[in-house]
């Protein structure tokens, strides 16, 4: 295994969609313990192939159990509720910016060996979903946002989402 460089805004692989994968072989499997590898060291929650450098469908997450779940051509197959919160990016280091995303989403993938198999998952795991599946299709969290929030405006956000937590809101 071998800890990849992770491209940045700016480098135009981030804006390709990326092939479905068809060849679930050992190239594949280096590339997803690379990946898995990469996203630790990064210390990160999701990493797309494009992030890498690789245009092919492929994802590794940090699933509520810590444990590395690996996305092979995955899709949104259902998706509900909304709630905004402050996202960044391994390809845009140091940034955050406030994002609506689905608080429920249910995604339909193979793994390294191309069974095909269902997750799902609410609040941070579906916004890793549909984040990491939309650097797929070329996209960055940076389309959805008006601003880059300070560091003062992301601590001011969790400090009142916890007030609502503990006010049972």
């Amino acid at each position: 295994m071998a800890i990849r460089r992770i491209v940045t805004q700016g480098d135009d692989r981030l804006h390709k969609k990326c092939r479905e994968v068809t060849e679930f072989n050992q190239r594949l499997h280096v590339l997803l313990d690379d990946m898995k590898e990469t996203l630790e060291e990064a210390q990160g929650v999701g990493l797309a192939a494009p992030q890498v450098g690789v245009l092919r469908r492929a994802v590794v997450i940090v699933d509520d159990d810590d444990q590395m779940l690996e996305l092979v051509n995955p899709e949104i197959i259902a998706s509900s509720g909304e709630k905004a919160a402050p996202e960044g990016c391994l390809s845009v280091p140091g940034k955050w910016g406030l994002v609506a995303r689905p608080f429920f989403a249910r995604v339909r993938a193979q793994d390294r060996f191309g069974n095909w198999f269902e997750t799902e998952g609410e609040d941070l795991m579906a916004r890793c979903f549909c984040h990491e599946i939309e650097h797929l299709d070329g996209h960055l969290y940076v389309e959805h946002i008006d601003h880059f929030m300070t560091d003062d405006e992301v601590e001011a956000f969790y400090e009142e989402e916890e007030a609502r937590e503990k006010r049972g809101k």
